[in-house]
């Protein structure tokens, strides 16, 4: 192989393994990005749960974890205007977390969840 040959072929793998890398970290057409506004309301009664939502364009998705050493009741109540609201109720171990999801059946601005715990008769 002549010197600057091998140089080429090094170039141009270098360019297409460049090229590959940026289509792989690319965003594609199809990928569902946040597009409105989450506002959280809690009330924890002096419990020690954790909330924390994941959103994108179709679904909201609210994870809730009992770091408290009793079971919980959580009363969820989502307002996406403008699509119905929805209330939703898990039931949460110690240690334990549980999800809440809110699909989308129109288009939202800005969705609204009460989240109410108790502590859960036994």
């Amino acid at each position: 192989m002549k010197p600057g040959a091998e140089r080429a072929r090094q170039r141009s793998m270098l360019r297409a393994l460049t090229l590959a890398l940026l289509a792989l970290c690319a965003p594609t057409t199809g990928a569902q990005s946040q597009t409105y506004t989450v506002d959280i309301r809690p009330v924890l009664n002096d419990l020690d749960i954790k909330i924390e939502h994941v959103a994108n364009a179709r679904m909201l998705v609210v994870n809730l974890t009992n770091n408290s050493p009793t079971r919980v009741r959580c009363n969820l109540h989502y307002d996406a205007s403008p699509q119905t609201p929805l209330r939703t109720t898990r039931h949460i171990n110690p240690g334990q977390r549980e999800t809440s999801v809110l699909r989308a059946q129109r288009r939202w601005f800005s969705v609204t969840v009460d989240v109410v715990c108790v502590p859960a008769p036994r």
